[in-house]
């Protein structure tokens, strides 16, 4: 009769431990709903990025409202005339970087619109190297070494350059001579 009376002692004790409990449901409909929160917000993310229009779909539209403005032959280069003024070869200091300190030997030429006044550009000289300077003493070297550096820094030269400028403005600036040592 003992063994009678543990073995429905057990039985009872494994009914009542078997039930679920109301936590680890509440837990895993917690956890369901997150995760379909996540999968929704990726989803949405894909699609969004999939509508996005791609490089190719940019230079189409481009090319295509270039074509209808214009009536000149597709493919032949813009010829922009301007006026060549060559600068003298700078050096600068670089931004100091981790390693030693580096410097940039630059021989450039501006190339001003046709509307500029020569006289401008060469009394406006001291200003033109000023900037020059400054932008170069901003660079690291590993930023300059790139392409995309160079092009950047073109960019910021004119800028520079044109801020200043009252009758023309800067259209390219070449690089004749680039050299990091």
């Amino acid at each position: 009769m003992a063994d009678e009376l543990s073995e429905a002692k057990e039985t009872a004790a494994k009914a009542s431990s078997s039930g679920k409990s109301p936590l680890l449901t509440i837990l895993v409909l917690v956890n369901t709903i997150v995760m379909l929160g996540v999968a929704y917000l990726q989803y949405d993310s894909h699609v969004k990025e999939a509508n996005r229009p791609t490089l190719r779909d940019i230079i189409k539209a481009e090319m295509k409202t270039a074509g209808e403005e214009t009536d000149e032959v597709v493919g032949a280069a813009k010829d922009e005339d301007g006026i060549n003024f060559p600068l003298e070869t700078f050096t600068a200091n670089l931004a100091q970087g981790d390693g030693p300190r580096r410097f940039l030997r630059l021989n450039a030429v501006l190339k001003f619109s046709k509307n500029s006044s020569e006289e401008e550009f060469r009394s406006r000289k001291p200003q033109i190297r000023d900037v020059i300077i400054r932008t170069l003493n901003s660079k690291r070297p590993s930023d300059l070494l790139k392409i995309e550096g160079k092009n950047y820094l073109k960019e910021e030269i004119k800028a520079g350059i044109n801020a200043f400028m009252v009758d023309g403005s800067v259209i390219d600036v070449f690089y004749v001579g680039f050299q990091i040592n």
